[in-house]
């Protein structure tokens, strides 16, 4: 019987420790997601190429202002982060934060090369974790950033994010 206790104890903490590690990366209702570089050119001036850059793109704010946006482009619910992991491979987040859930309440990159959302003060790791929440309520409740895809279009586009 006690071995069998101490089974069944040790099933449960192998259980709560796992879950310990998942990441919620869906909180927001994302609805459109579609930031197209059409050529390499395209993408080698407005994209992201060398480790640990970053650029955002916030349609309906017309950011960056001189981006070519058309029509049936859309950045998500408050914007995309596109940034460049360490190893230089491209990714993009939504730029909203997950604790607050308001396409007006973005985080922005801190002296640290972190995201922080400056109403709730959390920070997420965009470099290497992928959105990973490091402190705050976002680190508390296992909510990271929204990530989105970033790669060939299936239009013979040179790169694109979408959902």
């Amino acid at each position: 019987m006690t071995r069998i206790l101490s089974l069944v104890t040790a099933v449960v903490l192998a259980l709560s420790l796992g879950s310990c590690h998942h990441i919620d990366n869906h909180r927001l209702h994302v609805g459109y997601v579609n930031l197209t570089f059409s050529t390499q050119a395209v993408w080698d001036f407005y994209g992201v190429s060398g480790a640990g850059q970053y650029k955002t793109y916030i349609r309906e704010d017309r950011v960056p202002a001189d981006f070519p946006y058309t029509a049936m482009m859309s950045t998500g619910v408050g914007g995309i982060l596109l940034c460049t992991t360490y190893l230089g491979n491209p990714v993009a987040y939504d730029l909203a934060c997950p604790v607050e859930c308001n396409a007006k309440i973005r985080v922005h990159i801190n002296e640290h090369n972190e995201a922080e959302c400056a109403k709730c003060g959390s920070r997420y790791d965009v470099f290497e974790q992928l959105g990973r929440p490091i402190s705050g309520r976002a680190a508390e409740q296992g909510w990271g950033l929204q990530l989105y895809h970033v790669g060939k279009g299936p239009q013979n586009e040179y790169m694109m994010v979408s959902l």
